[in-house]
């Protein structure tokens, strides 16, 4: 199938910022639009029946079918692509859909995987309770040692599945030690970016060999639009990859594409702005007598601060935080009482989030009541401020 992926791209060294202005939009071919089209149309014909039957050889100009490819979603493709510092990309309806694909891919029946405990909670669930019935078995690992992952391994492990940080305590997990032992066992190894985003950390550069992000979050950034992408480099995991998406159909819809192409010509703008945001809030916190412990990878006082040094070269605005007073009307009452942040379970938008929930800490007895604060976009001491006030009785 032709992705029509502008892999040749004159812009292809530029910096962060410069690919997600210009790569992969080739405007002359367009008439001159300096804004990407959008080829909002589910079927593509032909001039001739000739061109038909050429039609998914690489050298094609003609696309089929959405459902295979389409220019708009293509152009996203291949910046998506090019920002992971990987050799081809795949968008999907959803981060779910990406995820689900990726691991479907590099499976089989009675395949086993080795995944991080505290990963995004649909994740836990598909892996854990829809892949039973196909008799695939997951160990979940509860640390982020890389020896617990590497003891975890078995004969019949497929796949390591990685997220870092973690949610939870946003815990770091160290990966050179573990990708060179899935490397050395011919396993394949997944990780979930969509909190970094390629902004601030590059999995594949780090060893792994796919990205999944839920493009929902940072990249399309203003929560009007649904997507997830899977990002590598190696020609074999591509074409299990496309032929997965093409038979399930979790397809990215065109205008969807489109609304991340605007996203991602202010992504490093946005994510400069959201670190701001969340390292003085962080900080504050860190300070407040009533904050018993701020999980937020960026201070100095996280206890992996330097394995975070190493492998981000930043911080986005979603963390966790604990009250002083762990009982469940402490935390309801310090989110009732914000005025900026409204109470959502997404992040990555430009307005602020928080949410309440518990994590059962594997060193405690009792669960820990957590507060997830996603910090936007708006003036950063008046966040600071709203914080601060929500925590005075």
């Amino acid at each position: 199938m032709n992705t029509h992926n502008p892999l040749s791209d004159p812009l292809a060294e530029g910096g962060f910022e410069t690919l997600c202005a210009h790569y992969g939009e080739h405007r002359l071919a367009h008439g001159g639009a300096a804004a990407p089209p959008l080829y909002q149309s589910s079927t593509f014909v032909y001039p001739d029946a000739e061109a038909y039957e050429r039609r998914l050889l690489p050298q094609s100009p003609y696309y089929e079918y959405t459902r295979q490819s389409n220019p708009t979603t293509a152009m996203l493709e291949a910046k998506l692509a090019q920002l992971e510092r990987g050799n081809w990309a795949r968008c999907f309806g959803s981060g779910m859909g990406a995820i689900t694909c990726a691991v479907n891919a590099c499976i089989g029946a009675g395949a086993h995987i080795v995944a991080v405990a505290n990963c995004y909670l649909p994740t836990h669930e598909f892996l854990q309770q829809y892949l039973d019935r196909f008799g695939v078995k997951v160990t979940f690992v509860q640390g982020v040692k890389p020896a617990d992952f590497i003891a975890a391994l078995r004969d019949e492990t497929r796949v390591i599945y990685l997220e870092s940080p973690t949610w939870g305590r946003f815990e770091l997990i160290e990966l050179a030690p573990i990708v060179e032992a899935a490397r050395q066992r011919g396993i394949t190894t997944i990780f979930d970016n969509s909190w970094a985003t390629p902004y601030f950390q590059k999995p594949l550069d780090l060893g792994c060999d796919l990205v999944v992000h839920s493009a929902t979050k940072y990249i399309g950034g203003h929560s009007d639009a649904l997507g997830g992408v899977v990002i590598g480099r190696g020609d074999e995991l591509r074409d299990t990859v496309l032929r997965e998406a093409e038979l399930l159909g979790a397809v990215l819809d065109p205008f969807a594409a489109w609304l991340m192409l605007r996203s991602l010509r202010t992504l490093a703008v946005r994510l400069e702005q959201h670190q701001r945001g969340g390292l003085a809030v962080a900080r504050m916190l860190a300070e407040h007598p009533k904050v018993r412990e701020v999980f937020h990878p960026g201070l100095e006082s996280h206890p992996q601060h330097e394995v975070a040094r190493r492998q981000l070269s930043g911080y986005p605005g979603v963390f966790n935080f604990a009250l002083e007073d762990q009982t469940r009307a402490a935390t309801n009452r310090f989110i009732n009482r914000l005025r900026l942040f409204s109470i959502g379970c997404s992040w990555g938008g430009h307005e602020s989030l928080a949410l309440g929930g518990t994590l059962f800490d594997r060193n405690a007895t009792t669960p820990l009541w957590l507060i997830r604060l996603h910090v936007g976009l708006e003036t950063v001491t008046d966040l600071v401020h709203d914080v601060r006030q929500a925590l005075e009785d």
